[in-house]
């Protein structure tokens, strides 16, 4: 990956000496981005295994290979959108390998993701980041007595994640060479077990295709004597104003079911119930920070402790950043645990996502991890009593 990665490199440096194309095929102003621009990407992935549980190590030194194929629209919306950098979504499919197929499975995945553009419109090399959500399958999942070792996956569907730090380096009017560092993980948050989940770390590249989905109303031809620019011309104010009643307390409750080592194959399950109370200080309309302190209950601990006694609830605290874009949050939170921790890692995450209904309420769906492996997820609702 790392040589084929300098090879595009290369060659698209190359070219770009040879021939300087001009970026945009304008048919009067190009600040007026006629027409409806539209994205086509394949991207292959390669990379490594962080891996905490005890049987897979031997099965997982080669790494991990992958290809996704990716459909973006252009938000143009500059009420909406133009204070995020005029970012663009879609859909993709992916699929890959993670080791010994006899042991993982082949897995594929349909997941949506947005591309939140970085950058200046002026520079010919693009950076962006892009957060991506989904669902993982055609996974071998454990068994007891045909796939004993994989203590990875309980189940043959995951969630997948993926968010990517990635570049564009903007080859032709229509072609962009992408490349890029991500971080994928797969997981069911223990709602089967075994789940220590998958954590792959890697790079990235690919050809990414622009064009204009209008084209075929203005010329048809092959040749066409009218073309329309197929690559959006951003614009150069991308405002990110301070927001009012940037600060707020936020209270929210959420709930989960689990399922424990020892009930991997059965029907017995546990539930499971965070409560959380949170500052956050919104810096802008993408930026924040939060901090606060969390409530656990977790029911399966009665199998550790049968005795009782309180031994299924923890205390913990938390800091984190959130990333906002319209109405959506991405969370990423870690904390520790101020109380006993019942024999639980003293780090924990929550990475999750949140869709505001209004100003005062939302809803969120996320991870709460043990370390950097799944715990439980959560599904709640929040609620914001004090904004200044």
């Amino acid at each position: 990956m790392i040589k084929a990665l300098f090879f595009a490199l290369s060659i698209s440096a190359a070219i770009s000496m040879v021939a300087q194309n001009p970026l945009y095929t304008k048919t009067g102003d190009a600040s007026e981005n006629p027409g409806r621009f539209r994205t086509l990407e394949i991207r292959g992935h390669s990379g490594g295994h962080m891996y905490g549980g005890e049987t897979l190590s031997s099965k997982l030194e080669s790494g991990y290979g992958a290809l996704e194929v990716r459909f973006a629209w252009q938000s143009r919306d500059e009420e909406i959108w133009g204070k995020y950098g005029y970012p663009s979504y879609g859909v993709g499919a992916y699929s890959g390998f993670l080791g010994d197929p006899e042991v993982f499975g082949n897995p594929n995945a349909f997941f949506g993701f947005i591309n939140f553009p970085v950058s200046r419109p002026s520079r010919r090399n693009q950076f962006a980041i892009e957060p991506s959500l989904g669902l993982t399958y055609n996974l071998k999942p454990f068994d007891p007595e045909n796939n004993p070792l994989n203590d990875a996956i309980g189940a043959r569907m995951a969630v997948y994640f993926n968010v990517n730090f990635g570049w564009a380096y903007r080859w032709t009017p229509e072609m962009d060479i992408t490349y890029g560092i991500d971080f994928s993980h797969f997981s069911n948050g223990r709602s089967f077990t075994p789940n220590w989940g998958l954590n792959m770390f890697g790079l990235n590249v690919g050809l990414r295709y622009h064009y204009n989905a209008d084209q075929h109303r203005v010329d048809k031809g092959i040749y066409p004597d009218q073309k329309l620019q197929g690559r959006y011309l951003r614009s150069p104010k991308t405002p990110n104003e301070k927001v009012e009643d940037n600060q707020s307390l936020n209270l929210y409750g959420a709930i989960g079911t689990v399922q424990t080592e020892e009930g991997a194959g059965t029907d017995t399950r546990y539930g499971t119930f965070s409560l959380v109370l949170d500052y956050q200080h919104k810096f802008n309309n993408m930026h924040s920070v939060s901090a606060g302190v969390d409530y656990f209950v977790d029911n399966s601990l009665k199998e550790s402790y049968p005795e009782g006694d309180g031994k299924n609830s923890l205390i913990g605290v938390h800091a984190g950043y959130d990333f906002m874009f319209y109405r959506f949050t991405i969370v990423l939170h870690g904390g520790t645990y101020i109380t006993d921790k019942l024999g639980k890692d003293a780090l924990f995450l929550r990475p999750a996502i949140r869709y505001d209904l209004n100003k005062w309420m939302y809803t969120q769906v996320g991870l709460k991890t043990l370390g950097f492996a799944a715990d439980w997820v959560e599904f709640g609702i929040g609620i914001r009593p004090f904004r200044w």
